[in-house]
């Protein structure tokens, strides 16, 4: 692979979030509706930085995540079924990214349902089994951008890979839309020429299908009429409009506004998606899966930064189950797709991509051109912490670095003596953080009390007295904590870390670094720079759920402060967490990368037998838990794509009475007591889960409740 490569990806990446905002505030609108309201498109439609949880967002960067899930790094090894289990896996039951107007509307539910019930994949997604209308719509390859990015210049690879992502939902048309799209991607990575990407996409499709005779016939009317978009809508809207075609959202009208775009842009990023957006219908994801492809070829130098980069600010809000992978920046997202084209690849990461892919995938390392990580800035007053809107830059240079080559910038002006510059990491999210909720997001902090947090910064050789601190704000206490303040030399670079410290009961929803300046009364601008910030080791941590609150989102979503649930009935009441099901209930919380530690939960049975307390969570379909099972007994068991039980002891536990579950996980061993009493070890040799975060369920009915939950060393 070319180590350019990794820059397009996160061009790429980062262009279908463009594209994804963009057309969305018109999704499904008509052309006439665009038209009268906007005229012409060029720009954003809606004034917003946050923006909740998207499918088309969703989609490609959690499927993605079975490359690894099932531990295969040869293309042929790779099954739809591995796709369909990380579907599973990271898909919440009832809400969240894919679940929207019920089994038969909804593709993408309906194959989610079939899946749940043991119908594997392709067969999931097959028009035999869920009729032509559903399997034809658009999601096959809205989804299937990142199966492009992974395999950079290898279209063949990537036409294999879409085949096999795209079938677990969708079939025919359906399917070869995954193709297409996933082969332009890829092949734009080493061809400029928007019909040559074009021809590359139909050269792996069936001639004779529908999809590529619709492709062809808008081609057809380009080469005669190459001047006047509006006239190629037209045709598309008499011969392959919504109203020839069934279900929701078929995807044959929507490729061909989407090669409408591509051809009528003339290679231009802006022109191209801004065309797209104003054909109406499905435009969140056409905008998205063209952008995605203009994103690639051009690489970021034709993304304009002003218009297009700064107000999405490379943040990114998801909506799995997995609450600490939900606040997720965009660099992130390029780095965890860089990382598997290089595994499929079969070739060595180079610096210094290989650390931050290893190690420090989470970072703000600053390397991508233009990144930012959503880095906030803010003043606030030394005596009464009110916050001052000031006018700020953040921009990502090569001025200087602490490690790699580039890091951020950040000015602020002005700044006066007593005030405080605050350049942080928004850590946790809630309602009132975003312009809408859209697919039912939910989070859980990104850093917990316990853990360290690096930093290094630098101020320039005019910046004398300045001194700084890493802090962390407490969003449940609205409390700021502060680290060691440090002189900073000026114009050389100072590593900072801190251990934060157990701060009982705090949500952490902000990190990073606070400055302290020797400005004058009347203010000076103030310049510093800023670089690694990440955080690590084993936090020291608890929720009392009588601090907690539900959180209320537009509509009837609602849910827990810092959990994401998989399904059941979840609520507060005095002072307890409640989980209560018909079927089975799961809800999580914690760190998604945690390894070694020990979990505590105050736990009450209250009806049904099956109570427990979770550690290593990986999803929905991985992870162990301890806790009280039928007959008087308890049991530590392994979900693996279902539970089974590993080991069991006596334990005549009542309900109605409160008991202190607890269970140590290290390496692949796990202890498991109840009240200080040691009931069960156990060596997992079987494919150990070895990371995951921590959560309750309960099954077949049954219902408990929690009044406080832990999670440390152990030591």
């Amino acid at each position: 692979m070319k180590q350019d490569f990794i820059e397009k990806i996160y061009a790429g990446w980062l262009a279908k979030i463009i594209g994804i905002r963009l057309g969305a505030p018109v999704e499904s609108w008509t052309y006439e509706k665009i038209r009268t309201v906007y005229g012409e498109v060029n720009g954003y439609l809606a004034d917003y930085r946050d923006f909740a949880a998207d499918d088309d967002s969703n989609g490609p960067i959690f499927l993605i995540r079975a490359l690894e899930d099932c531990g295969k790094t040869e293309e042929e090894a790779i099954t739809p079924q591995d796709v369909a289990e990380a579907l599973l896996n990271y898909a919440p039951y009832e809400h969240g990214f894919f679940w929207w107007g019920g089994y038969g509307v909804s593709t993408e539910h309906t194959a989610y349902l079939n899946l749940r019930h043991g119908i594997t994949a392709p067969r999931s997604g097959s028009a035999r089994q869920n009729g032509r209308t559903a399997a034809e719509q658009i999601g096959g390859q809205i989804f299937i951008d990142s199966w492009g990015l992974a395999a950079p210049g290898n279209p063949a690879l990537a036409a294999s890979l879409a085949r096999k992502a795209a079938s677990v939902t969708h079939d025919g048309n359906g399917v070869y839309g995954g193709i297409f799209v996933a082969v332009c991607i890829s092949y734009a990575f080493v061809e400029k020429d928007i019909v040559k990407i074009i021809r590359k996409g139909l050269s792996f499709l069936p001639e004779d299908c529908e999809y590529a005779e619709t492709v062809k016939a808008v081609m057809a009317f380009w080469e005669k009429e190459k001047n006047g978009w509006r006239l190629c809508f037209q045709y598309i809207f008499n011969n392959f409009g919504y109203d020839k075609y069934p279900g929701v959202c078929h995807i044959i009208p929507n490729i061909a506004v989407m090669i409408l775009a591509l051809l009528y842009g003339k290679g231009d990023f802006s022109d191209t998606i801004n065309i797209c957006t104003m054909c109406g219908w499905d435009t969140d994801c056409n905008v998205g899966n063209v952008a995605a492809i203009m994103g690639v070829r051009g690489g970021l130098n034709v993304i304009d930064s002003r218009k297009w980069r700064q107000p999405v600010h490379d943040f990114l809000a998801c909506s799995s189950v997995i609450g600490s992978l939900n606040i997720m920046d965009i660099p992130y997202g390029a780095s965890y797709i860089a990382r598997q084209a290089y595994k499929l690849a079969g070739e060595e990461v180079p610096m210094p991509w290989k650390q931050i892919f290893e190690e420090r995938m989470d970072s703000c390392h600053f390397e991508y051109p233009g990144s930012t990580h959503a880095i906030r800035m803010k003043v606030c007053n030394m005596d009464d912490g009110s916050v001052s809107q000031r006018e700020g830059t953040l921009l990502n240079t090569i001025e200087t670095a602490f490690s790699g080559s580039r890091s951020l910038k950040c000015v602020i002006k002005p700044v006066a003596r007593g005030e405080k510059v605050m350049v942080y990491k928004k850590t946790y999210c809630r309602p009132a953080d975003f312009h809408d909720s859209r697919y039912d997001p939910a989070f859980s902090p990104l850093i917990y009390p316990g853990q360290t947090l690096h930093a290094a910064v630098r101020v320039n050789g005019e910046e004398y007295g300045v001194k700084a601190c890493l802090y962390v704000h407490g969003d449940n206490g609205s409390r700021y904590y502060y680290g060691s303040w440090k002189e900073i030399t000026p114009g050389c670079w100072e590593a900072l870390s801190w251990t934060i410290p157990g701060l009982d009961g705090e949500l952490l929803d902000e990190a990073g670094v606070c400055f302290l300046t020797r400005t004058a009364e009347e203010g000076d601008d103030f310049c510093c720079y800023l670089d690694d910030l990440y955080w690590d080791g084993t936090p020291s941590y608890g929720i009392d759920f009588a601090s907690e609150r539900v959180e209320v989102w537009p509509g009837l979503h609602r849910e827990i402060s810092q959990f994401t649930k998989l399904k059941g009935r979840l609520t507060l009441e005095q002072g307890r967490l409640h989980l209560s099901c018909s079927d089975f209930g799961e809800a999580y919380t914690g760190g998604w990368n945690w390894t070694d530690y020990m979990a505590e939960g105050f736990l009450a049975a209250h009806t049904g037998e099956i109570h427990l307390l979770q550690v290593r969570v990986q999803g929905a379909l991985r992870s162990y838990a301890f806790g009280l099972i039928p007959e008087g007994r308890v049991g530590l068991l392994k979900n693996d794509n279902g539970y089974q039980l590993l080991c069991e002891a006596c334990f005549p536990w009542e309900k109605e009475k409160e008991y202190r579950l607890a269970v140590r996980v290290k390496g692949n061993h796990m202890t498991a007591a109840i009240d200080g009493k040691v009931l069960l070890e156990y060596e997992d040799n079987d494919n150990p889960y070895l990371y995951g975060c921590i959560g309750t369920a309960v099954r077949e009915g049954s219902h408990c409740s929690l009044r406080k939950i832990w999670e440390g060393s152990g030591e």
